[in-house]
């Protein structure tokens, strides 16, 4: 059964990313053998002083080695899920649930690193204070791309759509991450944030009579 166009990039894209996310994983799983087993060895046949100096550096290393691989990790998951969305779902919906994803994957793999950086009460005091004010400074914004995941699932109205949004009355043109878009009746664009639609009235208008 041949697949329309569209479709054939989607899955060619999902299949991507699923190479990527594999050959991520392999490489951090790879790397982190090299760095605390094979390394370390080397350096002590080497030169004990080298082995020592290594050590003392080897949790840096492994921080710097858990970030690196850990982002690309969480991009290509993000990306994966988004190709795997675009088969069922718009990409303004397929989006948002990628920019979720990545925002609470950076937001773990930030709190692993400090966890593990600084031993299991260090980490965890530092770990939660880091929490607490990423929580403050992050629920604002992760409220809003929650708020647009549901409007894109709950569908209170479409792209498309005359509607009147928090006070706003337009076209509806898109709905972001953060934001849904109003083209309103002067040629001007209203940006709403989307947990205000959330929490607002929504008056959908009947479609202007063709004339």
């Amino acid at each position: 059964m041949d697949l329309d166009p569209e479709a054939e990039v989607v899955v060619k894209r999902s299949g991507r990313n699923i190479l990527k996310l594999v050959l991520s994983i392999a490489a951090y799983i790879a790397a982190s053998i090299i760095l605390n087993i094979y390394f370390p060895e080397f350096l002590s046949r080497l030169n004990t002083s080298f082995a020592e100096t290594y050590s003392q550096y080897l949790p840096y290393i492994n921080l710097i080695a858990l970030l690196g691989f850990g982002y690309l990790i969480v991009i290509a998951l993000a990306n994966l899920i988004y190709w795997n969305l675009r088969l069922r779902y718009p990409h303004s919906t397929a989006q948002v649930v990628r920019n979720v994803v990545k925002i609470i994957g950076i937001g773990a793999l930030i709190a692993s690193a400090v966890g593990g950086s600084g031993g299991a009460a260090a980490g965890l005091a530092v770990g939660g204070f880091l929490g607490l004010v990423a929580g403050f400074a992050t629920r604002k914004v992760l409220g809003q791309a929650v708020a647009g995941l549901f409007l894109l699932i709950l569908r209170p109205f479409r792209i498309g759509d005359r509607a009147v949004v928090s006070g706003e009355e337009g076209v509806v043109k898109d709905i972001t991450t953060f934001y849904t878009v109003i083209e309103k009746p002067d040629g001007s664009t209203a940006l709403i944030p989307n947990d205000g639609v959330i929490g607002g009235k929504i008056l959908l208008k009947k479609p202007e009579a063709k004339q």
